[in-house]
């Protein structure tokens, strides 16, 4: 292996790991917070509030808040263990690009210092960053579980994981 490439596997887990740690930290003020609601957000949407207001609704909210919380921590675990993270990753992107369109004052993203570009989107190109090149299979699961037969012989599975 080249220099090179033990610089990009570096890279990748370093990528990695912080996208996670930023998932992870999101989820522990929402799993461990029994009042946590997506209302609070999504009552400040601008652009797209007719969009959003579905999901405030009262039947709707405590399915969204839940979705919201674990599927949090369901993708930084993802992306700390290296296992799955080419599914992850990008359900993390489309979740980020809600978040986005949900800060979006147009042309302006949360204030008038984001001309339509924020960290949402720097996240969301990481994301698929780490998706394209399947960075779970750099010390992550993804390498481990890929070597097995199942998966070897699995196409699908071997695409996911390899």
């Amino acid at each position: 292996m080249t220099t090179a490439n033990k610089i990009d596997e570096r890279f990748l887990l370093a990528l990695r790991l912080l996208m996670a740690w930023t998932f992870l930290y999101a989820a522990s003020h929402q799993v461990f917070d029994p009042s946590f609601s997506v209302t609070g957000f999504l009552s400040h949407t601008k652009t797209f509030n007719a969009f959003f207001s579905i999901f405030t609704m009262p039947a709707v909210e405590p399915v969204v808040s839940f979705l919201v919380a674990y599927g949090h921590l369901a993708i930084g675990l993802s992306l700390l263990s290296g296992f799955l993270v080419r599914i992850s990753a990008p359900v993390g992107a489309a979740i980020l690009m809600m978040y986005w369109l949900a800060h979006m004052d147009f042309p302006y993203i949360d204030n008038a210092n984001n001309l339509l570009i924020d960290y949402h989107i720097v996240y969301v190109t990481v994301l698929i960053y780490l998706a394209v090149k399947g960075a779970g299979q750099y010390c992550g699961l993804d390498g481990i579980v890929g070597e097995w037969p199942t998966v070897q012989h699995n196409p699908l599975m071997r695409r996911v994981l390899h």
